[in-house]
C-alpha cells in the first residue's frame, strides 16, 4: 500500500457514542484508550519516528484490543445486500480499504491466492469505505472467494461501523477475528514494497504479511512452510 491513511484517526474520539465502555467490546476498548494513543502517535509521526509509531500501534493492539469482541455488524455486499458477521460461522479476516487507496504491487494477487487456499477455514472480507458505485470497478480485481462490502457515512445504519472502524485505526487495516468475533490480531494492511521492488518480491512480501496474520486464525494448520507461488 502506498501509505497508511491515518488522518481520520486524529479526529476519531469526537465521533464515539457507541458500544460499551468497559473495554470488553472492541468499541469500548477503543473509546477508553484511543485518545492517549492518538496523542502519542501524532507526536511520533510529527517527528517522523515511524518505528515508534509502529511500536505504539502494536502496543495498543496487544495490550487493549486483542481479546475484545466486535459488534455483530451488518455489512452490505455485492453478493448479498446485507449480511451479519455472525452468519459466516467461521473466523473472519476483514481488510479495510477505500477505492482511492491504491493497493501496492502484488497485493491483490496475494490476497486472491490466500483466499483460494483458505476460504474453507476463514471468511475473507474486503470492506471499502466508499459508496457502492465507487467500488464496482476495483471489486472486479478480487476473486469469488473474497466477499466485497462497502460502507459510507451517508448510508443509513452505517454510522456505527464507520465511527468504530474507519475513524479509529485508519486504513488499510487488517482485523483477524475468531468465529465468536473476538479480536485475535490487528495489523496495518499488507506489506509496503518500494517502487523498485520486482513483482515477485512485492507479491511475496504481501503474501507473507497477510499469511502471518492468518496464522493466528489457523493455528492448527502448518502454513509457515508452504510453497510460495506467483500463479
Amino acid at each position: 500500500m502506498r501509505k497508511i491513511y491515518l488522518l481520520s484517526t486524529f479526529f476519531a474520539f469526537c465521533f464515539f457514542g457507541y458500544g460499551q465502555e468497559d473495554g470488553s467490546s472492541f468499541a469500548g476498548a477503543i473509546k477508553l484508550h484511543l485518545k492517549k494513543y492518538n496523542a502519542q502517535s501524532d507526536l511520533a509521526f510529527e517527528n517522523k519516528d515511524w518505528e515508534k509509531g509502529q511500536v505504539l500501534f502494536d502496543s495498543l493492539v496487544s495490550n487493549y484490543l486483542i481479546g475484545t469482541t466486535f459488534e455483530d455488524y451488518t455489512l452490505k455486499s455485492f453478493e448479498k445486500r446485507k449480511i451479519k458477521l455472525s452468519s459466516f460461522k467461521k473466523p473472519v479476516f476483514i481488510l479495510t480499504y477505500a477505492s482511492w487507496c491504491i493497493p501496492s504491487k502484488g497485493e491483490v494477487p496475494a490476497l486472491n491466492k490466500l483466499a483460494q487456499k483458505y476460504s474453507k477455514d476463514v471468511k475473507f472480507v474486503i470492506l471499502f469505505w466508499d459508496k457502492k458505485h465507487n467500488v464496482k470497478k476495483i471489486a472486479r480485481k478480487f476473486n469469488h472467494n473474497i466477499t466485497i462490502c462497502y460502507a459510507h457515512e451517508t448510508y443509513k445504519n452505517d454510522a456505527n461501523i464507520v465511527a468504530n472502524l474507519k475513524h479509529t485505526l485508519g486504513f488499510p487495516t487488517s482485523y483477524f477475528l475468531d468465529q465468536d468475533l473476538k479480536v485475535v490480531n490487528i495489523k496495518r494492511g499488507g506489506a509496503q514494497p518500494d517502487n523498485k521492488s520486482t513483482y515477485v518480491k512485492a507479491y511475496t512480501m504481501n503474501y507473507n504479511a497477510f499469511r502471518e496474520g492468518l496464522g493466528s486464525l489457523l493455528i492448527e494448520k502448518n502454513i509457515t512452510d508452504e510453497q510460495l507461488t506467483t500463479n
